[in-house]
């Protein structure tokens, strides 16, 4: 294995593509850490929050998905995705919660962590295609800026206090 060392104009060494000073260049190793933080709890606490909501998990009444879905049916952008999930209010909320979980303890610690945004992002689009499509103006629909917020994590991953990174060392040093 070859090892490169350069020196950048900010006093910092790069060894093998890791940066070993400079508080620029560690300030970009970890710029991507707020946003993987916010969304992992996020996404971790809406999965468990719809979890332990038995009225959410519910097919009709107050504050049941089946009864929001019916809401948004007509203003949807795609109503056939509405349509697929009032099949099963219950069983597409349970997967809505489970998916929002699994994505966020895999965004939070960074365990195939693109895979985890694009789970994020596909939530964050179907919730933004169907409940918040109406929003007026449509910068007030909340799981737009979610879309958003998760395309820097499905380009870039958990490059840093991760398991990806930790895995990828281990690699590293067993080759």
């Amino acid at each position: 294995m070859t090892h490169t060392r350069t020196t950048t104009g900010h006093g910092a060494t790069i060894d093998g593509g890791r940066s070993t000073g400079g508080w620029k260049d560690r300030a970009s190793e970890f710029a991507l850490l707020p946003l993987r933080i916010f969304l992992g709890i996020t996404f971790i606490y809406a999965g468990l929050d719809k979890l332990t909501d038995s009225q959410f998990l519910s097919a009709g009444g107050p504050g049941s998905l089946g009864e929001q879905m019916r809401g948004v049916r007509d203003v949807s952008a795609i109503p056939e995705l509405v349509d697929l999930a009032l099949r099963s209010p219950e069983g597409f909320g349970y997967a809505i919660a489970l998916g929002e979980l699994a994505v966020g303890i895999g965004t939070l610690v960074g365990l195939l962590a693109r895979i985890a945004a694009l789970g994020g992002a596909l939530i964050s689009l179907s919730l933004w295609l169907t409940v918040s499509w109406n929003a007026e103006p449509y910068y007030l629909g909340n799981d737009l800026p979610y879309l958003m917020a998760w395309l820097p994590l499905v380009l870039a991953g958990a490059s840093v206090l991760s398991l990806d990174a930790l895995i990828a060392e281990r690699r590293r040093r067993t080759v």
